[in-house]
């Protein structure tokens, strides 16, 4: 019995030999423009859809499947008799596979050559029809979406039909697949009008891979990617060499990321836990990781290094040093490559510094829900810092602040950083009070933390974390303001002649 096959595809990947197996298999081909030409012009015996509709393709084709003779065929149940009647009623025929992929909207939408106009344009409005119609109808009518499953879908019909487990799962791809597009849709009209919140927030993200596990070993998860991907990003990464990321590799590189975004100077960030354990900054690559590595050369044991430089042979010497997760850099020299690789597990990544943006939403889930905010992004400029002490900081001490400052904003809260000639020397990370952080930083970096400065996330909320300051030797305060205890610490400072600046602006990050 010959059955009837709809094919409309704006990716023609494959589709003259899938038609031919289909032709094979006694299935008759309507198919519409570009599609009908492709398939023709191979041999393919193939119908247009007007000939089935009795009515031409209109509106420089904006409407050319949108009839009566197409959507009864895709949605007629055909146990149903009432059905049956209609369709003999009105002459149409059913329609029992659909293969169709839609107009290439994202595509369009990452091109920088390309209109407004020709956004619009590429929006499928007819496409997306038949696939929903067909994926509602999914026990009677099969639809392919992806020209990976051809092969698959061929290999099935010629050892029978399609049974019914397979159609609902190519059903629930057409559903992931159209809600995917009008996704991204709705993204370019919220980007066109300012929608910076709607009332409804649809997002959508593209699997990149499948992880071995979450956190831990019991966790499943996996690893996707916005649509609208930065090059500044692990979804953009060339991995090198080494073993496939882990859900926990992934946090921490994006950590590092965002934190060596923050410095145009080369720079190498060491990260553990999402928190940077070392920071360098200096006139090459190698002496910024020697600083990050001096920072604290226990903890950046199975860390991430990120060099905002390409690493060559003197730094990858000391990469190679250290057991080390992962290193990322815009580039490795060739003779890098060569001293890394010999490390099995090192997982290498090239990441593109070019565009350090990145995303300018934040998400985070909760129970039943998400977060949404804006990234942090912000840094309070010199000129508008204000100086409450009597003394005010030198010019050395304002680029270390500047160095501090840039710092703590990556740190979990409550956070402390102490630093000295662009280098930290202590970092106090994620505890409940704030002298808590202060006490660990200024033990981290013992003799060091003499002649440094200290950054502070937020304000303080008593004295004590300036008294500890002080006893370790401090010279230099960052801190955003805003206490109403503001003058005790104030006065501590002007007591034991520390400088001490306010931001205005609040770094916390939980």
């Amino acid at each position: 019995m010959t059955k009837r096959a709809l094919i409309s595809v704006s990716n023609k990947e494959n589709i003259v030999a899938f038609a031919k197996g289909l032709v094979e298999l006694d299935y008759e081909i309507i198919s519409t423009g570009g599609t009908l030409k492709a398939l023709q012009q191979a041999g393919v015996a193939a119908s247009a859809v007007e000939d089935i509709t009795d009515f031409p393709e209109i509106l420089d084709g904006r409407v050319k499947t949108l009839h009566p003779s197409i959507h009864g065929g895709l949605l007629a149940d055909l146990k149903n008799e009432k059905h049956q009647a209609q369709l003999n009623e009105h002459n149409i025929t059913p329609i029992d596979l659909v293969i169709v992929n839609l107009y290439p909207f994202q595509e369009t939408l990452a091109n920088e050559n390309t209109t407004d106009a020709d956004k619009i344009e590429n929006i499928d409005i007819g496409g997306p029809t038949m696939l929903r119609a067909a994926a509602k109808n999914f026990t009677n009518v099969a639809v392919v979406v992806d020209p990976a499953d051809y092969t698959d879908i061929l290999t099935a019909l010629k050892q029978g039909e399609l049974d019914g487990g397979k159609r609902l799962e190519l059903a629930a791809k057409v559903f992931r697949h159209t809600a995917h597009y009008d996704a991204l849709i709705a993204g370019y009209f919220n980007e066109q009008t300012d929608a910076q919140y709607p009332d409804s927030y649809s997002v959508t993200y593209e699997k990149v891979q499948s992880l071995r596990y979450g956190e831990n070993p019991h966790q499943q998860a996996a690893f996707y990617k916005d649509a609208k991907v930065s090059s500044y990003s692990l979804a953009a990464a060339k991995q090198l060499h080494g073993k496939e990321l882990s859900y926990n590799n992934i946090q921490d590189a994006n950590a590092a990321l965002e934190i060596i975004a923050e410095y145009t100077e080369p720079t190498a960030v060491a990260v553990k836990h999402m928190n940077p354990c070392g920071i360098g900054v200096s006139d090459s690559m190698v002496n910024a990781f020697e600083k990050a590595y001096a920072a604290d050369s226990i903890s950046i044991f199975g860390g991430i290094v990120a060099c905002n430089r390409s690493v060559d042979a003197d730094t990858a010497s000391l990469l190679r040093e250290i057991f080390l997760e992962i290193v990322i850099a815009p580039s490795f020299t060739k003779e890098a490559l060569e001293i890394l690789t010999e490390k099995k597990n090192i997982r290498l990544l090239e990441v593109s510094m070019e565009d350090s943006k990145g995303s300018s939403k934040k998400i985070t889930s909760v129970n039943g829900g998400l977060l949404v905010q804006e990234q942090d992004k912000g840094m309070a400029a010199k000129d508008e810092w204000t100086y409450p002490t009597e003394r005010k900081p030198s010019e050395k001490e304002v680029a270390d602040l500047l160095f501090a400052w840039r710092a703590v904003k990556h740190v979990k809260s409550n956070a402390i950083v102490l630093a000295k000639d662009n280098q930290t020397v202590g970092i106090g990370a994620g505890q409940m009070n704030r002298i808590g952080s202060a006490t660990i930083a200024i033990e981290q970096a013992g003799e060091k933390a003499t002649k440094s400065v200290l950054a502070s996330d937020a304000f303080f909320p008593m004295p004590d974390t300036v008294e500890a300051a002080v006893k370790a030797g401090v010279t230099a305060i960052i801190q955003p303001g805003g206490s109403k205890r503001d003058q005790d610490s104030i006065d501590v400072c002007d007591q034991h002649g520390i400088a001490m600046v306010y931001t205005g602006m609040r770094h916390f990050k939980h």
